[in-house]
């Protein structure tokens, strides 16, 4: 016993799990599995089930035939519903059902008493109202349906069936007066819109029309929604008062304007003038609202509007409506995305086509309030030049100079000139002094910009615009400024010397030039070397040019440096007569080729350019000139080819072209010989081996 209650279950109600195992038959085997001569389709399945299913048991019919008979069938229907009712209470259909069978037999008494009883156990379900005030009305008990109904519309006033359906009673008996009383009673519960207009038709058919407009005035005052006042004055129109209709939507714009649904109220008044042939007073409307109402719920508005410039408007005003239709585009996509910069670029190209200036000044303003969330150069880039074009705005076409100075004071201000700055900025506001003539602000700008945020093209203009007023020492002292900041930089120490040399001031450009090739990095010292050579050359300080390539050749061995020097020497015939410069030349190549072949034997295609530099120098001086002495030492082209490793593992070959020297052509000739003859004589000892 014990053993059974550990197993069983209490969720299986004290059953043991093998109790409650379903056994299923065991599948039979099927031996032949070669299909049956005579096949058995559905169809035929179907047909056979149905044949062989039995009649349905109906209970036979009973028939009545005298009184006794009756009252024991309907004590026994009483007995039945009775019970049932006490098993069952709450179940609404069962006390219909009782009710409707009590009404069949036409005791009303006892129906009544039965409908009572069911509103007693629930009063607020009104089902039972309507079935029971229906029954009254179906067997013509017109007070007693009345009784009922009143009733219910006081229990349950905000059930709008239970309102409709007495006031149709009423007005089925032709009592107008008791339903209108009644939608009064309605009425004073403030019920829906729908409500109030039902009590409006019902005047209507009864040609009340001061009522109605009354009932109108009432309705508005507790609905006072967009739809409500078009009603109304659709209402007006209908009835041919213009006036009182006009009145209606100017009351409703007063008082709905600002309302979510104001753009149907303004549609609806705009297509009413324009049914009235008032087109200005249509065109006003349109243009108020659209001034009025928040783009993002003015779209069937503004689609309408342009419609109706299409159908009335000139030229003019059909471009308007189609601006006013771009605006709404634009207006939308920079609610969606703010940060959308080239958006608001077409935007503001749109009011600039469009001419207003107030509205073009508030599209630049919401543009550059959308500031980048990073303080990221590249996430500002395209927003500054919604201030550049602010500024630009404002001094060309608006011509305001004080507030295009506002303007680039605010964006001066605005940019985080610590982590990045925009010298565009700097420089416009600057030029913008500067037509105005106003160089201390021109000049303060630019020095503000210098200390805050140096940058090359700050320097370089800030100077050109002193040098072009002809203040030289200011310009030498920028220089001092943007060397100082940028020592490394060899275009600030090249302009800075050419700006002495244009000034004939030749010891301080030489001075120059020496601080600059004493710093210790440079960005491009080939090019300031090469500028201070060119600059002695000028001054026809030969000499000096000489020291200077010698100074040059001990920092670098560069074949340029090499062919530049020997070239120099070729053309200073100015100091020295031909022959001489010939053999001051050939002394430099010479000492160049012996350099290459010596230090730097595996730049063969450098010595090979400086051979034919070399030649084309002898040919220059004509009969001077030796070219044999050049082609002697000419290398002979050979392609060759070399292996190569790619990045996939696959290897190749290339093609490349080398160079052999006179000197190195007889090494590799004995080198050919010296490994024939081993080979021979690794040969001859094999035979040797096999005899043996």
């Amino acid at each position: 016993m014990g053993g059974n209650n550990k197993e069983s279950d209490p969720s299986l109600g004290f059953l043991t799990k093998k109790d409650t195992e379903v056994k299923l038959p065991r599948p039979t085997r099927v031996k032949n599995k070669t299909p049956a001569s005579i096949q058995i389709t559905a169809e035929q399945i179907l047909r056979e089930a149905r044949e062989r299913q039995e009649a349905e048991i109906r209970p036979p019919k009973q028939k009545i035939t005298d009184v006794t008979e009756l009252n024991d069938y309907c004590l026994r229907k009483r007995k039945e519903f009775e019970d049932l009712i006490r098993r069952v209470r709450w179940n609404i259909s069962v006390w219909v059902k009782y009710a409707q069978w009590e009404e069949s037999q036409k005791d009303f008494n006892r129906a009544r008493s039965i409908w009572e009883r069911a509103l007693e156990v629930d009063y607020r379900n009104h089902t039972l109202w309507l079935k029971y005030a229906e029954t009254e009305m179906k067997n013509k008990f017109v007070n007693h349906a009345r009784n009922v109904w009143d009733r219910a519309v006081t229990l349950l006033p905000r059930v709008d069936q239970l309102w409709y359906k007495y006031i149709h009673m009423e007005e089925m008996l032709g009592n107008v007066a008791g339903a209108r009383q009644i939608f009064e009673r309605w009425m004073g519960w403030s019920p829906d819109q729908q409500g109030w207009l039902s009590y409006i038709k019902f005047e209507l058919r009864y040609n009340e029309i001061e009522r109605a407009r009354g009932i109108f005035e009432r309705f508005v005052q507790c609905h006072p929604k967009v739809s409500a006042w078009i009603r109304y004055c659709k209402f007006e129109m209908k009835n041919g008062e213009v006036g009182r209709s006009r009145n209606c939507y100017e009351r409703a714009v007063g008082l709905l304007a600002e309302d979510e649904d104001a753009e149907q109220l303004f549609v609806a008044f705009a297509e009413f003038e324009e049914r009235c042939k008032e087109i200005e007073r249509a065109r006003c409307i349109y243009k108020y609202s659209l001034d009025h109402i928040p783009k993002g719920r003015a779209e069937d508005l503004y689609r309408k509007f342009v419609s109706f410039e299409k159908q009335y408007g000139d030229k003019d005003g059909i471009e308007d409506a189609i601006v006013a239709k771009r605006r709404f585009q634009y207006e939308d996509e920079v609610r969606k995305n703010p940060m959308n910069y080239d958006t608001w670029f077409d935007y503001i190209k749109l009011e600039e086509s469009a001419g207003n200036k107030d509205r073009i000044r508030e599209v630049y303003e919401r543009s550059i309030a959308n500031v980048p969330p990073a303080e990221e150069k590249r996430y500002w880039q395209r927003y500054i030049y919604l201030w550049i074009n602010y500024a630009l705005y404002e001094e060309l076409d608006a011509q305001d100079m004080n507030r295009t100075r506002d303007v680039y004071r605010e964006c001066l201000n605005l940019i985080p000139h610590a982590k990045f700055s925009f010298s565009k900025i700097w420089l416009m506001a600057a030029k913008f002094e500067i037509r105005q003539l106003n160089l201390k602000a021109a000049r303060q700008i630019l020095g503000n910009a210098i200390g805050r945020c140096p940058k090359h093209k700050i320097f370089k203009k800030y100077i050109e615009i002193e040098l072009n007023l002809g203040n030289i020492d200011r310009c030498r002292k920028l220089y001092e400024k943007y060397l100082e900041w940028s020592p490394e930089n060899c275009y600030g120490w090249i302009k800075y010397a050419e700006l002495e040399k244009d000034l004939i001031e030749t010891e301080r450009a030489r001075a120059i030039f020496e601080l600059a090739i004493a710093q210790p990095a440079l960005d491009m010292p080939e090019a300031l070397w090469k500028k201070y050579i060119d600059y002695e050359i000028s001054q026809a300080e030969f000499q000096r040019a000489r020291e200077l390539y010698e100074r040059l050749l001990d920092r670098t061995k560069h074949v340029k440096v090499w062919i530049s020097y020997a070239e120099f020497e070729a053309s200073a015939v100015e100091s020295l007569d031909s022959a001489e410069c010939l053999e001051r030349s050939r002394g430099i190549f010479e000492r160049a080729i012996n350099h290459f072949r010596t230090s730097a034997p595996e730049l063969k295609e450098e010595r090979a350019m400086l051979l034919e530099k070399w030649l084309v120098v002898e040919r220059k001086f004509g009969d001077l000139g030796d070219e044999s002495l050049v082609r002697s030492k000419m290398p002979k082209k050979l392609k060759r080819r070399r292996q190569i490793g790619a990045e996939d593992g696959l290897e190749g070959y290339e093609e490349y072209i080398d160079y052999l020297f006179p000197e190195e052509t007889q090494a590799p000739t004995l080198k050919i010989l010296e490994a024939a003859y081993k080979w021979k004589k690794q040969k001859q000892s094999a035979n040797d081996e096999e005899e043996d």
